[in-house]
């Protein structure tokens, strides 16, 4: 039975459209990618729970922001409300105490930090480095992601130097949007030189896509496709416009069909690295829509996956994987098995 009429038989996606050509592309593409594995990641920075899918009780991969909830960029997608669920740790000792705190109580493997930019799309982390190298030293098996905003080589070098796992960056391929979205006055050329000098590390890289980040329109996601094709990153992580953060009637909302042929083209264009789909994206039947795009269209992972994806995995004959934690921190984590697999309604291992 072809793809498209399988989709038919899901339940969750029996009133879902989805665009016929697309879906015989994605499913002879996938011809050439039989056995490859998607990992649902369900990290515990925010309560999850599918009807194919239990989130995880326990904390083992909270989000902290250095600022709490300050941005000075205070970018038309976002307006700092990105940060409101994480957990503010303003003040070094703040982290070091709430980390240590979270190990003791709830067996936390690892940690994202963020926070708010300053106006030139800098976050300042240098007094936190050293509690992060000490909490590396005292716990050796924390995993720790951090979203790096624009830096340069000396700024990589002291997050590699404090022993931060995996870094992260917006890669934005449009000079208007930077300019109207962002509010920002730099090149398109400084987010190339950010991962640049990300990739001079030993860490794991792993750059995101915004997609329809200007206002709902796709413009500069084949750019920033294009640079990430020029550097050596672990992966690449793409997630979608969320006009619900905005001001109301400033973002429509990308069509799934366009944000799926970004995906497939994705795929087409880095087919030896990792591509996800991360947090962020519209709700409803929409986001059921988008993820089994992403399935079919042979993405590595799904974070916090929508009713269905499962589903659509077995569908397609793909092997899948459950992990509590960031979909960016279990990059190069082979140790799942290679066939469909049974998920454990009480396993929460990160």
């Amino acid at each position: 039975m072809a793809w498209l009429e399988s989709l038919k038989e899901i339940e969750e996606l029996e009133d879902a459209e989805f665009d016929t050509a697309l879906v015989a592309e994605m499913e002879q593409f996938a011809s050439l990618n039989p056995d490859r594995m998607v990992r649902f990641s369900t990290p515990t920075f925010k309560e999850y729970e599918s009807s194919e899918l239990e989130g995880c009780g326990k904390n083992t991969f909270p989000a902290f922001s250095i600022t709490a909830g300050g941005c000075a960029l205070m970018c038309d997608h976002c307006e700092a409300r990105i940060l409101e669920p994480m957990i503010p740790a303003t003040k070094p000792e703040m982290l070091d105490r709430k980390v240590r705190q979270l190990i003791a109580t709830e067996n936390l493997q690892g940690f994202l930090l963020s926070g708010g930019s300053n106006r030139k799309n800098e976050i300042r982390y240098t007094r936190f480095y050293p509690v992060v190298e000490q909490l590396k030293r005292d716990f050796p098996h924390l995993r720790i992601a951090i979203h790096t905003a624009l830096t340069d080589a000396a700024g990589a070098k002291e997050m590699e130097a404090a022993g931060v796992d995996v870094a992260m960056l917006d890669i934005i391929g449009a000079q208007e949007t930077i300019r109207e979205v962002y509010h920002l006055d730099r090149p398109v050329e400084d987010f190339e030189k950010t991962v640049e000098a990300l990739c001079a590390t030993s860490m794991q890289i792993s750059p995101h896509i915004v997609i329809g980040l200007h206002y709902g329109r796709i413009l500069g996601e084949q750019n920033a496709l294009d640079i990430l094709s020029r550097h050596d990153t672990k992966a690449l992580v793409l997630v979608v416009i969320m006009p619900f953060y905005a001001k109301p009637g400033t973002f429509a909302t990308p069509s799934t069909t366009d944000v799926g042929r970004i995906f497939l083209e994705a795929r087409q264009r880095l087919p030896d690295r990792q591509v996800l789909l991360g947090c962020a994206r519209p709700p409803g039947m929409h986001k059921r829509v988008t993820d089994a795009y992403a399935v079919m269209a042979g993405l590595d992972g799904i974070a916090f996956p929508a009713d269905g994806a499962v589903a659509v995995a077995g569908m397609t004959g793909r092997p899948f994987h459950q992990a509590h934690a960031c979909c960016s921190i279990k990059l190069g984590d082979n140790n799942v098995s290679n066939s469909i697999a049974t998920l454990s309604r009480s396993s929460c291992a990160a």
